[in-house]
């Protein structure tokens, strides 16, 4: 029965995105079929094929090397913020108990943002997405640019991967740069993903990943369809764009040493302003609760997400108790961010996987794989001004209203698109 409800619950999205839609005629349902076949065929051959979990197993267990790389270093600074337990090698001197939520999600951020950034300067990662991006836009039917931009912040994020593409940005009309708005909300920058697996299963954030691009382009087609003309079908000359962060003024490449200096900074940045987010957050969402206790002892925060949210859940294929709870995660992620959310579950999620799931209590392979997914992606209220902020200081005051006046479809898309993919992930997860 549940079963049934989650694969209705995949139609029923669509046609949300449907409902809302701007431009109805223009909806290209081949696209939207062809990248939905794909998306259910990734969905099913990464969690019921041994190939395919053994393939994104040895993806995240690659981000865990990272991050385990990553301890040596916070060690040699911080001893006493790393377990013993890890190995002489790694040489921390913490006796008991389990590192703190900087130690094991953030602080490795220090070493992997700047090893992807080593990737760009040296032209391996632009090289990727790039022909990545040409490769998908010939099976999806998409324009090269928003097929190559999914592609773009999978790898770098949303503000990143906007500000390399101003090039382009600048030269599209206002109505697809509200498109790209609307796909920055479902992306999850491949730096973070360190952190993210070491609060949820691995096999799940990685699987997210590719299906959270995909379904960004159908999503997106459906809710802002936009006719593009061969002409304008074009991608401008992006990489000199994402070169300007390497290059000085002169136009010389900047010093490498220089260069990974600014990008450790950089990382840094990234961190403190996670913690404030989440400092910040937390605390108004806590006093927002004892506020509403004031009126009614059972009135919160997560109740009131909890019942907005309520259907979409139930929709994944739970059962009424447990699509509340789920339901209350998902508000929760979506008024604070995804860290709040894995900072709560991430002792209970992952002692569940563990064991294999083999409990019968309220972490089930359904439920982890559906909660692990939807939070596996930045698609929260603050990454609308992010976003908004980003798109101000690259484009004119025309595309900016009109990316300001779709704030509602933003948000929505970035909802609809972490539902579908914990809907098609959560079909193969039982």
């Amino acid at each position: 029965m549940y079963l049934a409800i989650n694969i209705i619950g995949v139609f029923v999205f669509l046609g949300v995105a449907y409902l809302f839609s701007n431009n109805k005629k223009q909806v290209q349902w081949r696209s939207v079929i062809t990248v939905l076949a794909i998306n259910t065929v990734l969905a099913w051959f990464f969690t019921s094929f041994s190939i395919g979990r053994d393939a994104v197993q040895g993806a995240a267990n690659g981000f865990e090397w990272l991050v385990e790389a990553s301890y040596k270093g916070i060690a040699f600074a911080l001893p006493n913020w790393v377990p013993a337990s890890l190995g002489t090698q790694i040489g921390g001197s913490m006796q008991s108990g389990s590192m703190n939520f900087i130690t094991s999600a953030l602080l490795p951020i220090l070493m992997i943002v700047p090893l992807f950034d080593i990737l760009t300067y040296i032209g391996v990662l632009p090289f990727i997405i790039k022909w990545v991006g040409k490769g998908l836009s010939f099976i999806t039917g998409q324009p090269k640019f928003e097929s190559f931009f999914a592609v773009e912040m999978m790898f770098l994020g949303n503000t990143e991967a906007l500000a390399v593409s101003q090039l382009q940005l600048k030269s599209m009309k206002a109505q697809r740069n509200v498109t790209i708005a609307m796909m920055s909300m479902s992306c999850v920058t491949a730096s973070i993903l360190g952190a993210y697996i070491g609060m949820m299963p691995g096999v799940y954030v990685i699987t997210a990943v590719p299906l959270n691009v995909l379904n960004a382009i159908i999503i997106t087609t459906l809710l802002n369809p936009v006719e593009v003309t061969p002409a304008e079908d074009t991608i401008a000359k992006i990489g000199s764009s994402a070169d300007a962060e390497v290059m000085e003024s002169d136009g010389k490449k900047e010093p490498f040493f220089s260069f990974l200096g600014d990008s450790i900074l950089g990382a840094g940045r990234l961190i403190l302003i996670i913690i404030a987010n989440v400092i910040a957050f937390v605390a108004l969402a806590y006093m927002i609760d004892r506020l509403l206790g004031l009126i009614n002892p059972n009135l919160s925060l997560e109740n009131i997400l909890g019942v907005i949210m309520f259907p979409f859940a139930y929709l994944l294929g739970f059962n009424p108790e447990d699509a509340f709870k789920l339901a209350r995660f998902m508000g929760t992620k979506l008024v604070t961010n995804e860290f709040v959310v894995m900072g709560e579950v991430s002792k209970d999620v992952l002692a569940a996987a563990k064991n294999n799931f083999q409990s019968s209590g309220m972490y089930s392979r359904h439920f982890v794989a559906v909660l692990t997914v939807f939070l596996t992606s930045f698609a929260n209220f603050s990454t609308t001004g992010m976003i908004i902020g980003a798109f101000k200081g690259i484009v004119d005051r025309e595309n900016n209203d009109a990316i300001s006046k779709n704030v509602g479809l933003m948000l929505l898309s970035g909802i609809l698109v972490s539902l579908l993919s914990a809907a098609l992930v959560g079909i193969f997860s039982w």
